[in-house]
C-alpha cells in the first residue's frame, strides 16, 4: 500500500461502525454526498467512490440512476486521508465502491473488508499499469523506517492512471458494464452514459496527442510522481521532486541531484500542485533559476469551485504547452 511516514487504516468495525451500518442504511444518505453535493438516493444504486477522479466518473455514467458518495473531504490530498465509521458504513452498504488501489490506504481496507467480489472495482485492474518511479530517489531516505509499497493485486505499480485520459476510457467502459449487471432495469443508460463519457476522453486524448506532439521541451519537473501515465501517454519525461506520496519529502542531497537534473535537461518550470504545499517546488525552482506553474494532478476540486475532471486537464494541457514550449 501506497505510505509515507505511518500506515493509515480505516477504522475497524467496532461497536460504533456496527451500528452505523445497521442505522445508516435507514437514514437515506446521511452519511456523505456525491462530488457535487447531492444526497436522497431513493431506489437509485449506492456507489461508494474513493475520490474526486473516481466520483466524477461514477455520476458521468451512473447519472440519474445512481446516488454517489464520495469518500474524500472536497478539497482535500487523498492519500493519508483515514475514513469515519461512518465513510466505512458507506462503504459496506454501497452496492459497487469504485476506486484505484494504492491511492487511499484506508479506503483499500475498507473495501478488503466491507466490500468484496463484485461490490468493487479497483480502477487499475481494467486497465495496463505502469511501475512506480525508482523511489530511491524520493522517500526512501529514511534509514532503517520501513515502508510498504503495494500498489494493487500483489504487484507494484504507478496508481495514478487518472491523468490518462485514454485509460479513464478504458475505466468509464468498465464502470458501465459493471453498473448494467447490477442493475439491469437501467442498463442501457449505464452503457449509453459510458460510452458518451469515454468519447469525451477520447477526445480529451486526442487533444492532448495534438497539442504535446511539437513541444521543444520534453522534461516534466513535478511536485510528486502523479504524472507517470500522462508522461508515457504523451511522449514527456517527468522528474519528481516527491514519489508516488506526496507528503514524503527529499533530502539536501536529493534537491541537489534535482538542480542539476534540471539544469541539464534545460527545463523552464517547476511544476507545484493545487492540494500540496508548494514551499519545496519553489525552493527547488530558485535553486535552478526557473518559474513555476501549477500543474493540478486532479486528486480534488476545492469546493465551490466550478471545474470538472474535463476542465481541469484542459488547463493542465494549456499549462504543458506554455511551458514546453510547444508550438
Amino acid at each position: 500500500m501506497l505510505t509515507s511516514r505511518k500506515r493509515l487504516r480505516a477504522l475497524p468495525l467496532t461497536a460504533v461502525s456496527v451500528l452505523a451500518l445497521a442505522g445508516l442504511t435507514a437514514c437515506g444518505d446521511a452519511g456523505g454526498s456525491g462530488s457535487g453535493g447531492s444526497g436522497g438516493s431513493g431506489d437509485k444504486i449506492r456507489v461508494a467512490a474513493s475520490f474526486y477522479p473516481m466520483a466524477w466518473l461514477a455520476e458521468k455514467v451512473g447519472g440519474a440512476d445512481a446516488a454517489v458518495q464520495t469518500l474524500a473531504k472536497p478539497g482535500a490530498e487523498p492519500h493519508d486521508q483515514e475514513l469515519t465509521a461512518r465513510q466505512v458504513a458507506d462503504v459496506g452498504r454501497a452496492k459497487l465502491t469504485l476506486y484505484v488501489k494504492g491511492v487511499q490506504p484506508a479506503v483499500d481496507e475498507a473495501v478488503s473488508k466491507h466490500a468484496k467480489g463484485d461490490k468493487a472495482l479497483d480502477a487499475a485492474s481494467v486497465v495496463k499499469t505502469l511501475a512506480p518511479p525508482a523511489e530511491e530517489e524520493h522517500a526512501h531516505e529514511h534509514g532503517a523506517e520501513g515502508h510498504e509499497h503495494d500498489h494493487g493485486g500483489g504487484k507494484e505499480s504507478d496508481p495514478h492512471i487518472w491523468l490518462d485520459p485514454n485509460r479513464m476510457a478504458t475505466v468509464a467502459d468498465a464502470l458501465g458494464k459493471r453498473l448494467a449487471a447490477l442493475d439491469p432495469a437501467h442498463a442501457a443508460g449505464y452503457r449509453s452514459r459510458a460510452a458518451d463519457v469515454a468519447k469525451q476522453l477520447t477526445d480529451l486524448d486526442g487533444r492532448f496527442k495534438t497539442g504535446l506532439g511539437t513541444c521543444e521541451q520534453k522534461t516534466i519537473v513535478t511536485a510528486h510522481a502523479a504524472f507517470g501515465y500522462l508522461a508515457d501517454r504523451y511522449g514527456l519525461k517527468q522528474v519528481s521532486i516527491a514519489g508516488v506520496d506526496p507528503s514524503s519529502e527529499p533530502s539536501p542531497k536529493r534537491l541537489g541531484e534535482l538542480t542539476h537534473e534540471i539544469r541539464e535537461a534545460k527545463a523552464t518550470t517547476v511544476f507545484t500542485e493545487t492540494l500540496v504545499s508548494p514551499k519545496v517546488a519553489e525552493t527547488l525552482a530558485r535553486e535552478a533559476g526557473v518559474k513555476t506553474a501549477v500543474l493540478d494532478p486532479v486528486e480534488g476540486i476545492k469546493e465551490g469551485s466550478s471545474d470538472d475532471y474535463l476542465s481541469v486537464m484542459r488547463k493542465n494541457l494549456d499549462t504543458l504547452r506554455s511551458s514546453l514550449e510547444c508550438k
